[in-house]
């Protein structure tokens, strides 16, 4: 489906789901259980990337809990941090957890043009961002980076990660939940691909880097 014909109720499904009450067992539940034993790629993985890639200036789109931002190791003091998504209470609970680096906060949909006035930022992060937005993978992920690309610093990197439905291997308990969760809208991934995954990220950037670990891609892309 393009992200032109995309419904506003199937676009806020994706984000719907992270309410109060589930974002307080976010951490336990999808960092701590789901990452290591359903799509087999530990949370410490993706927490290497924030590492290797967090710059002075941030922006972190599709936010969870903040436990990545509260966690990684950043190259100064006092970051500059912009958080962007479309879910309000996952906002609030980032922006709260990492309020020592008084965050700033946009409430918006990343699929559409998003405007960050004049700032400039060394990196962008989409942590588990693009398998929750509907429509085809490398639709939507072009859509996502061409709205990005005008915010990032030249040299900049955006990195993140995304549970793939095809073309990795999931275990039984996977194949359960990723049918489970596309059904209900919080996912759509079942066609979701490394190939499709490669080819938007290639037509906003020049350099991009894909691993995949169990049913998790995780990328890197800088212009």
């Amino acid at each position: 489906m393009s992200t032109e014909a995309l419904t506003t109720e199937e676009v806020e499904a994706g984000q719907a789901a992270y309410t109060p009450r589930l974002l307080a067992l976010y951490d336990l539940y999808v960092l701590g259980f789901s990452n290591r034993f359903v799509w087999r790629c530990p949370s410490a993985r993706m927490l290497e990337l924030y590492n290797r890639f967090v710059g002075a200036r941030h922006l972190d789109v599709g936010v969870g809990t903040g436990w990545f931002l509260d966690r990684c190791q950043w190259p100064v003091e006092r970051p500059q941090i912009t958080l962007l998504d479309l879910n309000a209470s996952s906002l609030q609970a980032a922006a709260h957890r990492i309020r020592r680096y008084e965050p700033q906060t946009v409430r918006a949909n990343v699929l559409e043009p998003v405007e960050l006035g004049d700032v400039r930022y060394d990196s962008i992060g989409m942590n588990f961002l693009l398998h929750c937005l509907p429509g085809r993978l490398e639709e939507k992920a072009a859509t996502v980076t061409r709205n990005l690309f005008p915010y990032l610093e030249p040299g900049g990197v955006l990195f993140g990660s995304t549970v793939l439905g095809r073309g990795v291997r999931h275990n039984a308990f996977g194949r359960i939940l990723i049918r489970a969760y596309n059904k209900k809208g919080i996912f759509s991934n079942l066609a979701d691909d490394r190939e499709g995954l490669q080819r938007a990220l290639a037509s906003s950037f020049s350099s991009v880097e894909i691993e995949v670990v169990g049913a998790v891609a995780l990328l890197s892309a800088r212009a």
